[in-house]
């Protein structure tokens, strides 16, 4: 006897952006075209090709952790947790009723704890190796995120980390719906969290001229599709889902945000930071998460896209949008929401997928802020300056990551019977 595949929905919504510390934030500030992006104040940028980025403005670590756990997670972690455990609670889930092995965790990072690298490495130089913190590592290491979760809330089901880059949280997702389907888990919490916005992090993506500098306009300067984009703009922050069956939702009454339905990974096997020029492995991750979920392409009304802000980028990924959805292209609408909160890198897709959930309820297309000037290589809607309210019954998500790595995930209204 074959193994009969549950339907998966989304029951509990987590979000810390730099545009909003709550989903009822983050969706106000989303069609309301706010842009999350401002002058670094966590160090002095004077030597800095880019002195900008999307930060979690006022955020406050223990006005969510108490101090002491706080103190012991690089920022990242903190995010991971916080949006966790705002996802937990949102979904009306009795943890103290549930057994722990049913209730996993996947929950990744694209570069882990790099605020705790650059103190403990600035200590090393400054005073010796013997001054190196004994929580350096397990405050390092992108799969502790995903253990915190686990220890703090005694989840004992599957638990692990992804780590591709700015496809992290997209695979996190798919993974935490697999699980689901096999009937590994009956509850999984997933996402993903950076907290990038550190000297070696900022220098080293000016080192591979990826990020904007445009300095003198840094709420401009995250602009997809607009002929005048220069790089992406670092964003920070983290999301989260709980995801269950479909029947488990139903029978306990909970409230369903979507239908996951399709979800898809692939690579480009092309370049360890460009995108192949004619999407090939995005048509790949589309055209696959589309049979998965047993629709045609003109089922799909809204694309939130991976749409860095970047010259090559931007434009491969419209290729690849055409090659799916032919004539349909011209039909859905398309944005990208890190013209508002920049780049999250591995937090970027699950945050991207809270965009596409509250699109659907909303049934609201976030704008494309910044485009003002559009590519004329470009000429899809792609929502400029302005949400704009549609028929949205089934919307996509595209992340791709340095290494070629692609993620795909599509989510339904509701959730039909």
């Amino acid at each position: 006897m074959g193994l009969e595949l549950k339907r998966v929905v989304v029951t509990g919504i987590g979000v810390l952006s730099p545009v909003g510390f709550s989903a009822g934030d983050f969706w106000k500030s989303l069609i309301s075209g706010k842009s999350g992006a401002a002058p670094i104040t966590y160090f002095d940028t004077t030597d800095f090709a880019t002195t900008f980025a999307c930060e979690l403005k006022d955020f406050k670590a223990d006005a969510y952790i108490d101090r002491k756990s706080a103190d012991r997670m690089d920022p990242y972690c903190q995010y991971g947790v916080i949006t966790a455990e705002q996802a937990l609670k949102d979904s009306g889930l009795d943890l103290a009723s549930i057994d722990p092995t049913r209730i996993g965790v996947v929950h990744g990072s694209g570069i882990g704890g790099m605020t705790v690298y650059d103190q403990q490495f600035r200590t090393y130089m400054d005073r010796g190796p013997r001054r190196i913190s004994p929580f350096f590592i397990p405050m390092l290491i992108p799969d502790i995120c995903a253990g915190q979760i686990s220890i703090r809330n005694s989840l004992m089901g599957p638990n692990y980390a992804t780590a591709s880059a700015c496809a992290t949280s997209l695979h996190s997702v798919m993974d935490a719906f697999m699980i689901l389907q096999m009937g590994m888990a009956d509850y999984m919490v997933c996402g993903g969290s950076e907290a990038p916005i550190t000297p070696m992090s900022v220098g080293g993506f000016n080192s591979a001229r990826a990020l904007s500098t445009a300095n003198d306009r840094p709420q401009q300067a995250s602009r997809p599709y607009d002929v005048d984009r220069d790089g992406f703009v670092m964003g920070e922050g983290a999301g989260s889902l709980v995801l269950e069956s479909y029947e488990s939702a139903t029978k306990r009454g909970a409230k369903i945000y979507a239908e996951l339905v399709g979800v898809a990974a692939s690579a480009d096997a092309h370049h360890l930071t460009a995108p192949h020029p004619e999407g090939l492995g995005a048509v790949s991750a589309m055209n696959n998460a589309l049979n998965m979920a047993g629709i045609t392409p003109d089922k799909i009304d809204y694309i939130n896209t991976h749409g860095t802000s970047t010259p090559l980028g931007d434009i491969a990924e419209v290729a690849a949008i055409k090659k799916v959805f032919g004539d349909h292209a011209y039909k859905l609408s398309i944005s990208s929401t890190k013209s508002m909160t920049g780049h999250l890198l591995g937090a970027a897709g699950v945050v991207e997928s809270i965009a596409c959930i509250l699109a659907l309820q909303n049934q609201t297309v976030p704008p494309t802020i910044n485009c003002d000037n559009l590519d004329p290589h470009i000429d899809l809607d792609v929502t400029p300056n302005q949400a704009k309210e549609r028929t949205i019954e089934y919307a996509l998500n595209n992340g791709f990551g340095f290494g070629g790595h692609n993620g795909c995930l599509i989510f339904r209204k509701g959730s039909a019977s």
